[in-house]
């Protein structure tokens, strides 16, 4: 297994990235056509069909995948919608999710019984920190809600890290499509009761050609190119060589909001970005320096 990408590699991992951060841009653009949880039930609803007919089921408990579906279909992207609709920016919402990284220790560390190292508390005290920063910035465009309910879609995604982690090595586009099936049924019962028949019925009128695209580049942009290409890339590298570019999403995301939702980038939201980066950086490469640093110290 090599150890460094390729340059056609590093390319589509880049590639996977900006599809990946630039994606709350489509998701705010589409919602300003159609309600959130209804915008959910059809990114799920397409990523089953026809997908289900062409994969076989993975070879994991129908429990597991029930579980995956919840986490990720309503606790994750349900959630991630709601709160976009008018209670967060897209920039910071690319950011605050990505919380789900100290989300996931946290977890794991919970079920296996193990303690942060140390500068695992610093790199979460200076994600914390950053959150904090967005909390004393609150306005019109990011509020309190919001952000607890990007926080909490940071935790199911967590929660859905931690349950795909236990279905072993499955083909994980197969693992996604079928764990949708049980996304489409909760997600489109809580659009009819939350969001009404009337404004479920005005989004599908009122949905355009650029409303439908948002479906799609959700659903096989997002969901089927993202993990397959993501999941090709860590069979053929190190976790430790694929996994620190996703530190990139949220620059996507902040990027392509200031450039197509004129969304500001004042000096406050910039320090925070700086925060929570640099606390998941700081996560993530430690592991790599200490097993660099182990090496040259055995060469010497």
């Amino acid at each position: 297994m090599k150890n460094s990408l390729s340059l056609k590699h590093f390319l589509l991992a880049l590639a996977v990235v900006a599809v990946w951060g630039t994606n709350f841009v489509v998701i705010k653009l589409a919602l300003g056509q159609m309600p959130p949880l209804l915008f959910a039930t059809l990114r799920f609803a397409v990523v089953v069909l026809p997908a289900v007919f062409l994969f076989p089921r993975p070879d994991v408990p129908w429990r597991n995948l029930a579980a995956y579906g919840l986490l990720i279909g309503v606790g994750q992207f349900g959630l991630l919608f709601v709160a976009m609709n008018g209670h967060i920016s897209p920039g910071l919402a690319s950011l605050v999710i990505q919380i789900q990284v100290f989300f996931t220790i946290g977890l794991s560390m919970y079920l296996s019984h193990e303690r942060l190292q140390r500068v695992q508390w610093l790199a979460l005290a200076m994600a914390t920190t950053g959150i904090g920063v967005i909390v004393l910035h609150t306005d019109g465009t990011t509020t309190l809600l919001g952000l607890g309910l990007i926080l909490l879609a940071a935790l199911s995604w967590a929660g859905g890290n931690i349950v795909s982690r236990n279905a072993g090595r499955v083909n994980m586009v197969a693992y996604v499509v079928w764990s949708s099936l049980f996304a489409v049924p909760p997600l489109a019962v809580l659009s009819i009761t939350v969001e009404g028949w009337d404004a479920v019925a005005t989004g599908l009128r009122g949905a355009d050609a650029m409303t439908w695209l948002a479906v799609a580049w959700q659903a096989w942009g997002n969901s089927l190119f993202g993990y397959a290409a993501w999941g090709w890339l860590l069979a053929r590298y190190p976790a430790a060589t694929i996994t620190p570019m996703a530190l990139l999403v949220p620059l996507f995301g902040m990027g392509s909001a200031a450039l197509w939702l004129n969304e500001g980038l004042p000096a406050w939201k910039l320090i925070a970005a700086a925060l929570v980066m640099g606390g998941l950086a700081l996560n993530l490469l430690w592991p790599k320096w200490r097993l660099w640093r182990a090496g040259r110290t055995l060469a010497a």
